[in-house]
């Protein structure tokens, strides 16, 4: 017997897949571009009027620092206004996948003229106006340290809580710490996994000790599995012996002497490094960082000359300093381009969606991951099954993995001749 069944999006899913604190991005992109627009114009006029070519070049990239945030403040600002446009199949949240990849174009070719540039006058030295120009280096400076702290006070880390406490492996968050009310006070219960296997911790949180009771714990699973954990005393606290199996979500049954108390732990799974990362405030980021530090080997390389006369090292600056803008370019123009092509954006959760899906047997036989923005992913998953599952009871199963804004499910029902030769083929 085969058939095929899809679970697509409700008529009134959202589609809005923008990362966590846009607005706040948004505001402090702005804020930025007004204060660098105003430094590029000093440090460009500087430069010419004092013969730093590494002057002029910080200037240029400066200008084209202002221009990528003000690209990057665009692409914010068209995301939040067109979040709810129907035209927009996926949402907007790749917008600022779209201005990373160009703002890390441009990069890359202010990156080359500099270096074209840099290395002319190492074969044509000009003079060079130490006084004027060292000042403004350092104004320079000032002001790239000053945009940074701006936009990473505008809230763009990537380590979110998600709203219940974590302890564990990255990007693996567990409503893992439950407070319970005993007969002699209150105690905590959670998986503990920091750097270690995931076991079970009990502390008592009211004053009295657990070690005149005898502790176990019990975890029934929703297929009905049961294990049981012992309890030995270290001191602070009581943890199990054995090791729990994933995936943590269970009925926990807490026996403390002859009392038993129950609590519910469940597991949740978001997305990782660059499936969560916002590469639009990503790339206003490598603007000003790499703005830092050309500024900085600015200021080196002029107080050098200055001092010793070498007006070689001024050039060579710009050099490196082109080196360093080519490098952060490369790494931008890889990972948005990633996204834009639609690849794997975290194999980890692909595994694990592949073992939550064929844990009962059954076979995983397409599976499609992409991300629609920071922090949210689709994936299409394509299930072959002899059971008379819907493909509720799959979205079920995946409901875990927090980061799966949107997803389908494509059923397939066969034979167990036909799903074995499946899964021998």
């Amino acid at each position: 017997m085969t058939g095929s069944a899809s679970l697509k999006t409700p008529p009134f899913h959202s589609h809005i897949f923008l990362g966590e604190g846009h607005r706040t991005s948004e505001r402090s992109t702005w804020a930025v571009i007004w204060l660098c627009g105003a430094m590029m114009v000093a440090e460009i006029l500087g430069g010419l009027l004092f013969g730093s070519i590494a002057l002029v070049a910080d200037g240029l990239h400066m200008s084209t620092h202002a221009g990528a945030l003000l690209l990057a403040a665009l692409a914010y600002t068209f995301a939040r206004r067109h979040a709810d446009d129907p035209n927009f199949t996926f949402g907007t949240g790749k917008i600022g996948d779209l201005a990373g990849f160009t703002s890390a174009i441009i990069l890359a070719m202010i990156a080359l003229l500099i270096g074209f540039e840099s290395f002319g006058r190492i074969l044509a030295p000009v003079p060079i106006h130490f006084a004027e120009a060292i000042p403004i280096a350092c104004l320079g400076l000032g002001v790239n340290i000053a945009s940074a702290r701006l936009l990473n006070s505008g809230g763009h880390s990537h380590g979110h809580t998600h709203g219940h406490e974590r302890h564990g492996h990255e990007g693996s968050g567990h409503d893992d710490a439950h407070r319970i009310a005993t007969d002699s006070g209150s105690v905590r219960l959670e998986v503990f996994e920091d750097g270690v296997p995931p076991r079970f911790r009990l502390r008592s949180e009211s004053g009295f000790t657990l070690t005149e009771s005898a502790v176990t714990v019990e975890t029934m699973r929703p297929d009905g599995t049961r294990q049981l954990f012992t309890m030995q005393d270290q001191g602070a606290y009581r943890e199990s012996r054995e090791e729990i199996p994933e995936p943590h979500a269970f009925t926990a049954h807490l026996r403390i002497g002859s009392r038993s108390y129950q609590v519910e732990f469940e597991e949740h799974e978001h997305a990782v490094g660059s499936a969560h990362r916002d590469n639009n405030m990503r790339a206003a980021m490598i603007h000003v960082i790499a703005d830092a530090a050309v500024s900085a080997l600015v200021v080196v390389g002029l107080g050098f000359a200055a001092a010793f006369g070498w007006f070689w090292i001024d050039p060579l600056v710009g050099l490196v300093g082109a080196a360093v803008i080519a490098s952060w370019s490369y790494g931008l123009i890889r990972d948005t381009g990633a996204i834009l092509l639609d690849m794997n954006p975290d194999r980890r959760m692909a595994d694990n969606l592949r073992q939550a899906v064929e844990s009962e047997g059954d076979q995983l036989v397409d599976l499609h991951l992409w991300r629609l923005g920071p922090g949210h992913l689709a994936a299409i998953v394509s299930v072959m099954t002899t059971e008379a599952r819907d493909a509720d009871y799959y979205r079920g199963r995946l409901a875990r993995f927090k980061s799966l804004s949107h997803l389908t499910v494509e059923l397939r029902r066969v034979s167990a001749a036909d799903l074995s030769r499946t899964m021998v083929g």
